[in-house]
């Protein structure tokens, strides 16, 4: 019987409570902290014949030594036959460090380091296990109902769609986004913010997206790029990665990018990939 499972890990402090709330509320058992050497006897307990058994597993850094053995469980669940994704949960340092400030909880790895020591440190035990996760999402800009809605639209209702994909824009001065599996420079296209009757609108405007999309470059990037993204579908559907962040940027992620994101996610949704809008800096300026 095969059973979906998810995985869902990351950085201390980048939301796993929410998003494991999230997947309950659209139908998913979730076990907390659980040491990854039980993770095995705990899903042929919870399945249920004849159903669809989806089941949410959280395991962190909290686990301590048991922490290390969580890949070997992967690859056990993988090799029984099972749906196994990982849902990596990702913030920048400072944000970490606010949150943990806010909170007044100690970080579980923080002992007689300090907390930023502890973050980083985190990081590099995490490294491994977040290049080899099917979906990361960053949290650093994120409120708790953008987080919520992210982990639904990922794991509600999948039906048959093969690909779901997050298009992003950004503005390249408050840096790349951590989470993104393909990254494209919108810079070479002409800049709105230059027309003083464009500079105070955004992408989002209809006399913006027109002065952009309406640029020979725009569109050739544009049918080039779908074409681009059905390539690597397959690739990325035979590896077993079903989520891809796309993420677009320009100078401050106001113009350029947010209007071009518009419109290769509608592009992509018409090939059939289930698209999600988030334009990460727009508001910024």
């Amino acid at each position: 019987m095969t059973i979906s499972v998810v995985l869902v890990t990351g950085m201390s402090g980048a939301g796993r409570s929410t998003a494991t709330r999230a997947l309950e509320d659209v139908g998913w058992f979730v076990v907390d902290n659980l040491p990854p050497t039980l993770m095995g006897q705990t899903i042929n307990l919870l399945a249920k014949p004849d159903t669809d058994t989806k089941i949410a597993l959280v395991a962190d850094v909290r686990g301590g030594k048991l922490f290390d053995e969580l890949q070997t469980s992967i690859d056990e669940l993988k090799h029984a036959g099972h749906d196994v994704r990982v849902l990596f949960l990702e913030a920048g340092n400072e944000v970490l460090v606010r949150r943990y400030e806010s909170s007044r909880r100690p970080h579980p790895l923080q002992k007689n380091d300090n907390l930023l020591g502890a973050v980083e440190r985190e990081r590099v035990l995490l490294g491994e296990l977040r290049a080899s996760a099917d979906l990361i999402i960053d949290t650093s800009w994120l409120n708790v109902h953008e987080l919520r809605r992210a982990v639904e639209e990922a794991f509600d209702d999948e039906g048959d769609v093969v690909l779901r994909a997050t298009v992003m824009s950004f503005g390249f001065k408050y840096g790349i986004p951590v989470d993104a599996d393909m990254v494209a420079d919108m810079r070479f296209l002409p800049n709105p913010h230059w027309d003083e009757r464009m500079r105070a609108r955004t992408g989002m405007d209809s006399s913006v997206s027109e002065f952009v999309l309406g640029h020979p470059e725009a569109q050739e990037f544009l049918a080039h790029y779908v074409d681009l993204v059905g390539i690597v579908e397959d690739g990325y559907i035979r590896e077993g990665k079903r989520f891809v962040t796309i993420a677009l940027g320009c100078t401050g992620g106001k113009h350029r990018s947010v209007a071009m994101v518009q419109e290769l996610a509608g592009r992509l949704s018409k090939t059939g990939v289930e698209v999600r809008i988030q334009h990460r800096d727009l508001g910024r300026e």
